[in-house]
């Protein structure tokens, strides 16, 4: 059973490594200190709640996924598609990837089961189940549609000044979700052989990871890696396994929730192009699926904005007091890992 003792100074849940008297948080840098092993530890330790033990494994290698979408309903940052992009890649998952459906993790304000309602206590707990006693060749997912915002860094770990944040149901009473701790949770325990895949469709998400390599296009047209590193010479990576991020947008920029895509009802831009890529065969390579789906929301900007298509962001709403700004699409989707790699000749695989 994984064993998670609070932060003693954030209150961030951490995983004890076997047997240590004590853990230094990564996110405030606090020392907590234990009074006995985790065998014996009782008090002020977390355990996952029921329903979260991981998938029987398979005889070669496990998936398992986690699938969030939030759309804040009956309040002024309600959002109409994220539920439905949450559907989706459940669906794409199961039939182009081979996901067993009692290994994916639904969170979204539909279900029933109280553990599944995407507040920031079960969101915590599923990215800690999704990596729980992960083995090589273990394909693991986890995308989240819903808000995403910026707040102050004051560490010095970020380039731009800002931490980029998660915004579960329950934001606006229990606080948003840091990058530092998203990397913590996910990315840091991966062991060599175990693979992750991110999909963020969210405002400034281009680097939610924290991972240390972003992809950027050159004025050639070629993609490049940018060094993410923190100067402070913070560990951003894994313990061996491989980190891999699909986001909606630049950290500086807004992602879309809108209609102009799909024509029929509300999706997440990045997700929705996401997926077409995979349909229409351009999910070959990661560049691959770059491309179709900056190709896709650059088409979709062109023909939206004369036509003042609908695009939600927390922080217009937040500013309109809970309107929609028109407008097309101005997101460009971005490609973040542990490692960097030659986009157009490795092969994508879930």
């Amino acid at each position: 059973m994984l064993m998670l003792i609070d932060c003693s100074g954030c209150r961030t849940p951490l995983q004890l490594p076997h047997g240590a008297p004590c853990i230094r948080c990564a996110i405030c840098g606090a020392v907590t200190h234990v009074a006995a092993p985790p065998a014996e530890q009782s008090r002020g330790a977390m355990q996952l709640a029921p329903g979260w033990g991981p998938p029987p494994p398979a005889a070669h290698g496990r998936k398992r996924a986690v699938v969030c979408g939030i759309s804040y309903r009956y309040s002024r940052h309600e959002l109409k598609g994220c539920i439905n992009d949450a559907n989706c890649m459940r669906h794409l998952l199961m039939t182009r990837f081979n996901f067993p459906d009692d290994a994916i993790i639904m969170l979204n304000e539909e279900q029933t089961d109280p553990y599944k309602i995407p507040t920031k206590h079960n969101i915590r707990m599923a990215m800690y189940w999704l990596v729980q006693g992960c083995q090589p060749g273990d394909s693991l997912v986890f995308h989240y549609s819903g808000h995403g915002a910026q707040q102050r860094n004051y560490s010095g770990d970020e380039v731009d000044g800002f931490d980029e944040t998660l915004c579960p149901l329950d934001f606006e009473t229990q606080g948003m979700i840091v990058d530092d701790e998203i990397n913590t949770a996910l990315v840091r325990p991966l062991p060599h052989g175990v693979k992750l895949h991110a999909l963020i469709d969210a405002c400034h998400s281009g680097t939610a990871l924290d991972l240390p390599f972003l992809c950027r296009m050159n004025r050639s047209g070629q993609y490049v890696w940018e060094d993410h590193r923190p100067r402070s010479g913070v560990w951003k990576g894994t313990s061996g396994g491989e980190a891999i991020s699909f986001s909606g947008c630049d950290d500086d920029q807004t992602s879309a929730d809108t209609s102009a895509l799909s024509k029929v009802t509300s999706t997440g831009a990045m997700t929705f192009c996401f997926i077409q890529a995979i349909e229409r065969g351009h999910g070959t390579t990661y560049g691959s699926i770059l491309n179709s789906m900056r190709s896709t929301i650059r088409n979709t900007g062109d023909s939206v904005g004369a036509g003042g298509g609908a695009v939600t962001s927390l922080i217009t709403m937040l500013l309109t007091g809970g309107g929609i700004t028109a407008g097309g699409l101005r997101q460009e989707p971005q490609l973040t890992a542990s490692e960097q790699f030659d986009v157009y000749a490795k092969p994508f695989s879930l």
